[in-house]
């Protein structure tokens, strides 16, 4: 490698380091008080767009894609700042597992995950999506001729959200999930399954 090339990835790390270190300050700042406004989702939204310009950090690319979504109508909507707020929870805590397909021996998954069918099927979404948002992915489930809602027993599928953590039984979603599971073990035909099986049968 030529010293320009090591030159160009070291100033390309050194940029990546700061954005990620000004993206934690950021996100810290905006959590503080266990909301995320409007105006907060528009700054980040302007400091990821300046960001992403310089750099092709997944992380910066990935958070800006998510807001980008949210804003696309120029109105964040109490759902949506819901998930704003976790996912930066998540990545401000220092647990944001960019892309990480999440694994039954990490989360109760079923395992192997079950063929999905969407025809007359409940779905309840929890967590945070790279999907889109958990109404966009409700919509999603409604045009395939499936129903969503809430976790209650007539409930088929339960899919959590692929920004997920080891940790997930303390986080704001982990009730949900032991509930799910509590029912699956008591027989009921509940399964739970990833953000990424549930995608990948779309």
């Amino acid at each position: 490698m030529s010293d320009t090339s090591l030159h160009r990835l070291f100033n390309r790390a050194r940029i990546d380091d700061r954005q990620v270190n000004e993206l934690l300050g950021l996100a810290h700042g905006i959590v503080a008080d266990g909301m995320v406004t409007q105006a907060e989702a528009e700054f980040l939204q302007k400091w990821l767009v300046a960001n992403r310009a310089v750099s092709d950090n997944p992380v910066v690319a990935t958070l800006l894609a998510r807001v980008n979504e949210m804003l696309v109508d120029r109105y964040l909507d109490a759902e949506e700042s819901r998930d704003l707020l976790e996912t930066l929870r998540h990545f401000s805590a220092g647990d944001f597992e960019l892309g990480e397909t999440l694994k039954a021996t990490r989360l109760p998954i079923d395992s192997p995950q079950p063929e999905l069918e969407f025809e007359g099927s409940r779905f309840c979404f929890t967590g945070t999506f790279a999907f889109g948002s958990r109404s966009h992915c409700e919509e999603a489930v409604v045009a395939r001729g499936g129903e969503v809602g809430s976790l209650v027993q007539s409930t088929r599928y339960l899919v959590i959200g692929i920004y997920a953590t080891d940790s997930w039984a303390h986080s704001s979603f982990g009730r949900k999930i032991e509930r799910a599971v509590d029912w699956r073990d008591r027989g009921l035909p509940i399964s739970i399954v990833s953000e990424e099986h549930w995608a990948t049968a779309l």
